[in-house]
């Protein structure tokens, strides 16, 4: 029997779980958020290069500042769970040890995201 299709449409039913776009997108969209808060970390970095503690303290304790650097930090670690899946699912070929690097690695990114933010709130509220 010869497959009367086109191209195109035998090809539409190849390729992701219809899954993978999403990741795609979100990999880039967390990249185009770090460009603009890497900009601005840098900045304040630099203008806190010959300030004390205290100053530093006060500049983190702003509430912009401290809401940007919430934001950095959880968007690093989402950026850099999202590179690690791909690179475990990729190269990882045991299918109980991709599963569970893809759970530690999850489980580590929300960790230190929450320890960043906790860090960051106990600066900006005075704890």
């Amino acid at each position: 029997m010869s497959d009367l299709r086109n191209p195109l449409q035998r090809a539409r039913g190849l390729g992701s779980a219809k899954s993978g776009a999403n990741h795609w997108w979100m990999q880039r969209m967390t990249a185009v958020a770090l460009v603009v808060l890497g900009i601005w970390f840098v900045i304040t970095l630099l203008s806190l290069m010959h300030a004390d503690f205290a100053t530093a303290h006060a500049t983190l304790a702003k509430p912009w500042n401290a809401v940007l650097m919430i934001a950095f930090t959880t968007s690093m670690f989402w950026h850099a769970q999202l590179g690690l899946q791909v690179v475990i699912e990729d190269y990882v070929h045991t299918r109980w040890l991709e599963v569970s690097l893809m759970v530690l690695v999850k489980l580590l990114a929300v960790l230190f995201a929450l320890a960043c933010a906790l860090a960051v709130l106990r600066v900006a509220l005075g704890a």
